[in-house]
């Protein structure tokens, strides 16, 4: 399997001309995924007019284009939405959560349980999913999110209290996202247990694991580096209104 940690310079890019593609919407060479998956766009290192012209007629005037960590400068007429300072992280090989799942598992009504109490979600747990996002805010999260790849949960006497899942898909890798645990179930070890378990999965599969995380987030990043991730690279998070 191809580890070349160069894709990562180009994550959403890489994804969409991939193993995301039927995610995804075209203009040119501008690309974006589907709305109601993800709000991501992407276009090449080093874009011309035609192409930024591109990207505005694929997502539309007045809408927002959430260019994730693509460096390249929009036009100087596209209002700057957001800005947030972040890390690209990669799992190094090193560390291993203990709550790392089973190969294999059993079923638990209409979901499968993996594993130290964590359940595999699928599309009957989108409304708890989209719930728990709403009370956490750990970043984008939209109807069609779940099908970028395999979430998985920590319920507490039935009520989902904590998630995290696979987003981002380039050659070779797979980022890990939606680390989310509800206030009054933290401190348990929840999202160490689901990280450990999403790596143990995409490290079967032959791949290897990275996330994002804001650089304000000094918790997770101690999280993720006892885990076994190591910062690859700063990055910034933008988004831009595409003028009407």
């Amino acid at each position: 399997m191809n580890h070349d940690d160069q894709v990562l310079d180009d994550p959403v890019g890489r994804s969409l001309r991939g193993r995301h593609a039927r995610f995804a919407r075209r203009l040119g060479r501008a690309a974006a995924y589907l709305p109601e998956a993800a709000t991501f766009s992407a276009v090449s290192a080093d874009p011309d007019a035609a192409e930024w012209a591109d990207l505005a007629g694929l997502i539309g005037p007045g809408e927002l284009a959430d260019m994730f960590s693509c460096p390249a400068t929009p036009p100087p007429d596209w209002e700057p939405v957001f800005s947030l300072e972040g890390r690209q992280m990669i799992w190094s090989g090193t560390a291993r959560s203990d709550g790392s799942p089973a190969e294999t598992g059993t079923e638990t009504g209409t979901e499968t349980e993996i594993g130290a109490g964590v359940v595999e979600l699928g599309a009957e747990s989108v409304a708890e999913m989209l719930d728990l996002v709403a009370r956490t805010r750990p970043g984008p999260f939209w109807p069609r999110t779940h099908e970028l790849g395999t979430y998985l949960g920590i319920r507490d006497n039935g009520r989902l209290v904590a998630m995290a899942g696979e987003r981002l898909r380039p050659p070779g890798w797979t980022e890990i996202s939606a680390v989310c645990t509800a206030s009054e179930a933290r401190g348990r070890g929840h999202a160490a247990r689901l990280v450990g378990a999403l790596v143990a999965r995409i490290v079967a599969r032959g791949e290897r694991p990275f996330l994002h995380v804001a650089e304000a987030n000094t918790g997770a990043i101690a999280l993720y580096e006892r885990l076994g991730f190591t910062t690859r690279k700063q990055v910034t998070f933008r988004g831009f209104r595409i003028p009407c």
